[in-house]
């Protein structure tokens, strides 16, 4: 095998073939399970889509490192695994959003500051926003190297997608941190009338599956922040900075930090987990209050009244 002599590599590093097959043969299992987990229950399509193109995008960004184990001075492998691992997790932070307004649903919309569904209507456009912005800048920036044109106007649009990220997830933690101790509050006070008292959704919030899952959920966010937090970091002194060549680095709080928030997904999989929850846009909750409303309105109608039918 010939290698280039007296000429830096992309990398700047030999390439650790075994983690990064390590960490393809990680994805190709999750992304399996995320599929196998659909296919069986048929419940929580949005939460799914998200998690598979999340996944897709970590299967190929380090089959791009693997490429380029052979010959570090191609590039095509180095902008496929800068691209694809940068945007990857945005996917990923989408599928844990959807999941905060059914966590509210299951303990009752009136322990938050804001209603169930703003959660979604907030956090997922700023992930989208986040996506744009971080695809946008790769984009620019694979073709200014192509050229072997400065890469800093992508880089830096990459960096502002990347800080915008790090922020929603930051507000996202403090939004589930202050439904957590305000539900926690109201049950201090009001015992277990704080909480939706439909049957199935206490012995939903009782089982050791729906525990598990919140804990999932928790090392998976914060999971993605940090590795979110790292490559803000990585990238703010552009391609050549000191971040982007040390591999430790890289491994620890890129690829474990991912691979991890993923693979706990896969075992407490929302949908099996609290698959009561996962129908409609919040399951038995809103559904009960959905009757409740229409209840509410047929018994304010006039005798003979049928203008609601």
């Amino acid at each position: 095998m010939a290698f280039c002599q007296n000429v830096e590599s992309y990398y700047k590093y030999r390439i650790s073939l075994a983690a990064n097959a390590v960490f393809v043969a990680l994805f190709a299992l999750s992304f399996v399970g995320f599929v196998g987990v659909y296919g069986y229950t048929r419940k929580g399509l949005g939460f799914t889509i998200a998690m598979l193109l999340g996944v897709l995008c970590e299967i190929i960004g380090y089959a791009g490192r693997i490429a380029s184990y052979k010959n570090q001075w191609q590039e095509n492998g180095f902008l496929i695994q800068i691209i694809c691992l940068t945007i990857g997790p945005a996917f990923l932070a989408a599928g844990v959003y959807l999941c905060l307004r059914r966590i509210v649903y299951a303990f009752g919309p009136e322990n938050s500051r804001i209603p169930p569904e703003y959660y979604t209507r907030i956090f997922i456009p700023c992930d989208v926003i986040s996506l744009v912005l971080q695809a946008a800048g790769g984009g620019l920036a694979s073709v200014a190297s192509h050229n072997n044109e400065p890469v800093e106007t992508g880089d830096n649009i990459m960096i502002a997608g990347l800080s915008f990220q790090v922020l929603t997830l930051l507000v996202f933690i403090i939004c589930c941190t202050d439904f957590a101790l305000r539900s926690h509050s109201r049950y201090r006070r009001l015992g277990a009338a704080a909480f939706d008292q439909d049957v199935a959704a206490q012995k939903l919030r009782g089982s050791w599956l729906f525990k598990g899952f919140l804990a999932a959920l928790a090392i998976a966010t914060i999971g993605i922040f940090w590795r979110s937090v790292y490559r803000v970091a990585e990238l703010s002194r552009g391609w050549d900075g000191p971040l982007m060549f040390k591999q430790n680095l890289f491994i620890g709080f890129e690829g474990i930090m991912v691979v991890v928030a993923c693979l706990v997904l896969n075992v407490f999989h929302p949908s099996l987990c609290f698959r009561e929850m996962m129908d409609g846009k919040g399951g038995i909750g809103i559904r009960r209050r959905t009757k409740d409303h229409r209840d509410g309105e047929q018994g304010d109608r006039a005798p003979g009244d049928t203008s609601y039918v």
